[in-house]
C-alpha cells in the first residue's frame, strides 16, 4: 500500500489500487482506534481529490483495521484544538463532500460516532457479522454533527434512528441489516473481501451511467417531483451523448460483455 499524509512511517490513510479499477483505502491509526485528527482528515481529503480526478478508477472501499474502522473524532487532539476537519471535503476529509464516484464502506469490529458517519458518507456498506455501530456522542455531551444527525434518519425508520442518536447506544452490524443499512454481512475478517467483490460488481456497469446515477440519486433529496424529472437531464446528456451508450447497446445486440471506455 502506498501512503498519504506527513511524517516518518506509515502514513495516517494508506492506499492500494485493486484489479486495476478499485482504489482500497486504509485508515492506518490504531494507536488512536483510527480517530480523526487535523492531518488524517487532510490525508483522506487528498486521498478522494486523486481518486475523482483519476479515470481508471472507478469504485473505492474505505475501511479501517480488523479491530475497529474509526471511533471517529480523535478526542485528545480535539483537546488540544485539533479537530479532523478539512478545508476542500469536511469532517474525516469526505462527509461534507464526498466523491462523485461510488465508495463502499467495509467495517471490522467498531464503527462509533464519526466512524458511522464515515460510513453514512458511503454509498454502500459491507460488515463483519460481528462488528458494532452506534452514535455515542449524547453520551459525552457531545453532537453527532458529522452528518449523524441528518442523514441517519433518512437510511433507517425515523423512531429507531432517534433511539439510537438520543440513547448513545450502539448496535450490532446484523440489526443494521436488518434495517437496510448495511448492505452485506460477511464473517468476522471477511469485510474487505466482500466489499471488493460488491465493488467489482460496480465496476462491470457502464462507469458514466454509474455516476451519473449516483449524482441523480443524490441530489434528488432537495427536488420536488417536477424537478427531478427536468433535473436529472442534466447528468443523463453525457451519458447519452457517450460511446459507452452505444457500446453497450452493441453489446447487447451481439449477446457479449461490453467494453466501457468511460467516454
Amino acid at each position: 500500500m502506498s501512503e498519504s499524509g506527513s511524517g516518518s512511517g506509515a502514513g495516517p490513510v494508506l492506499t492500494e489500487v485493486v484489479d486495476d479499477r478499485v482504489l482500497l483505502i486504509r485508515i492506518n491509526r490504531p494507536h488512536r482506534r483510527n480517530a480523526f485528527d487535523g492531518a488524517t482528515a487532510a490525508a483522506l481529503e487528498a486521498v478522494i481529490d486523486a481518486y475523482e480526478a483519476d479515470d481508471a478508477l472507478r469504485c473505492a472501499v474505505l475501511t479501517g483495521s480488523d479491530i475497529v474502522f474509526s471511533a471517529g473524532q480523535d478526542l485528545i487532539a480535539a483537546a488540544e484544538g485539533d479537530f479532523g476537519v478539512s478545508p476542500g471535503r469536511g469532517a474525516f476529509g469526505m462527509m461534507g463532500r464526498p466523491p462523485l464516484k461510488p465508495i463502499i464502506a467495509a467495517v471490522e469490529g467498531h464503527a462509533l460516532a464519526g466512524g458511522l458517519e464515515l460510513c453514512l458518507a458511503c454509498d454502500l456498506i459491507v460488515s463483519s457479522r460481528t462488528a458494532t455501530m452506534g452514535l455515542p456522542e449524547v453520551a459525552r455531551a457531545l453532537v453527532a454533527v458529522g452528518g449523524g444527525c441528518f442523514r441517519l434518519p433518512r437510511r433507517i425508520p425515523y423512531h429507531l434512528a432517534m433511539e439510537l442518536i438520543l440513547t448513545g447506544k450502539a448496535w450490532p452490524a446484523s440489526r443494521f441489516a436488518e434495517l437496510g443499512l448495511v448492505n452485506r454481512l460477511t464473517e468476522p475478517g471477511g469485510a474487505v473481501a466482500g466489499a471488493l467483490e460488491l465493488a467489482r460488481e460496480v465496476v462491470a456497469a457502464a462507469p458514466l451511467a454509474v455516476r451519473a446515477s449516483k449524482q441523480i440519486v443524490t441530489g434528488s433529496r432537495d427536488w420536488t417531483e417536477d424537478q427531478a424529472w427536468r433535473e436529472q437531464q442534466e447528468f443523463m446528456g453525457p451519458v447519452r451523448a457517450s460511446e459507452d451508450l452505444r457500446e453497450g447497446l452493441r453489446a447487447f445486440a451481439e449477446k457479449r460483455p461490453p467494453v466501457w471506455k468511460g467516454r
